[in-house]
């Protein structure tokens, strides 16, 4: 009896023994997975892993200057401020627009230029320096739409009797202004009021410039804002209109009214506009 005891328990003790073993089996694959170093594919490169190709950058151009378009010198301005063909046999019929004392305002600026293009004309800005330091951006505006910016001395001061370093003054601060902004000096002079002295006339000669006042007067001046009228300045002008007429007008909203019709007037009745570009420096 206790023989069989003994084999039964040795029997249940091997199949034990057995059921381990087979469990051990079948768990040691994944206890091997888990213990063996994982091997990670390679990956393929991510766009970002290696430097992405781009185009080589291209450096802005400076732009290059564009030369100012040569007009060649058919008119001279005479003793009495007309303008006059150098061949005795060219056009005769011709005007000089010219509004003085500005810069002053945008909108009125920009409404001269406005009509100046519709006509095909262009006028001489004979600006004070005083004003274009207060509007520089107007000095760049008339001379960008193909206009010609004047000098008007400093001041709208008389520079007759003057002292001369004072008139050296007046008048060179204003080329300087106006060189900063638009990249050259101006070539035309005309003094405040028509009004100045020998050492005045000598030294814009000396600087290569051209004196003038006027020879066609719109007494545009004389009108004030609550006593003016656009139909008189058109009036005056053609009352004093002649061949080479020089005309003075000013940066005023009256004159603004008047232009348009104005330049109508004046191609009715056979006249065109000189291109300042084509006017010698120098008196005859």
């Amino acid at each position: 009896m206790m023989k069989k005891k003994a084999s039964t328990l040795l029997l249940s003790v091997m199949l034990l023994l057995a059921a381990c073993s087979s469990n051990q089996t079948e768990t040691s694959p994944a206890a091997s997975t888990s213990l063996a170093p994982t091997t990670q594919a390679t990956a393929s490169p991510s766009p970002t892993s290696s430097p992405t190709p781009t185009a080589a950058s291209t450096p802005t151009p400076t732009p290059t200057p564009v030369a100012p378009e040569v007009v060649q010198k058919t008119y001279h301005m005479n003793k009495n401020y007309d303008i006059v063909p150098n061949d005795p046999n060219g056009n005769k019929k011709v005007v000089l627009l010219t509004f003085d004392d500005g810069p002053k305002d945008q909108a009125m600026n920009q409404s001269l230029i406005d009509i100046l293009n519709k006509h095909k004309a262009k006028a001489i800005f004979f600006m004070n320096g005083y004003r274009i330091k207060q509007k520089p951006e107007l000095v760049k505006l008339v001379h960008e739409s193909g206009n010609i910016i004047g000098n008007h001395a400093w001041d709208h001061e008389n520079l007759k009797d003057m002292a001369n370093e004072k008139i050296d003054k007046q008048v060179d601060d204003v080329q300087q202004a106006v060189k900063d902004i638009i990249g050259q000096s101006p070539q035309f002079f005309r003094p405040p009021f028509g009004s100045g002295n020998d050492y005045l006339k000598t030294k814009i000669k000396n600087n290569k410039m051209l004196y003038m006042t006027w020879s066609n007067g719109s007494l545009d001046w004389d009108m004030t804002n609550k006593n003016n009228d656009s139909n008189k300045v058109i009036e005056n002008v053609l009352q004093q209109l002649h061949n080479g007429s020089n005309i003075l007008m000013h940066e005023l909203p009256w004159t603004v009214s008047a232009l348009d019709t104005l330049l109508t007037k004046l191609e009715e009745k056979g006249y065109t506009f000189v291109d300042p570009n084509a006017i010698e420096l120098e008196m005859r």
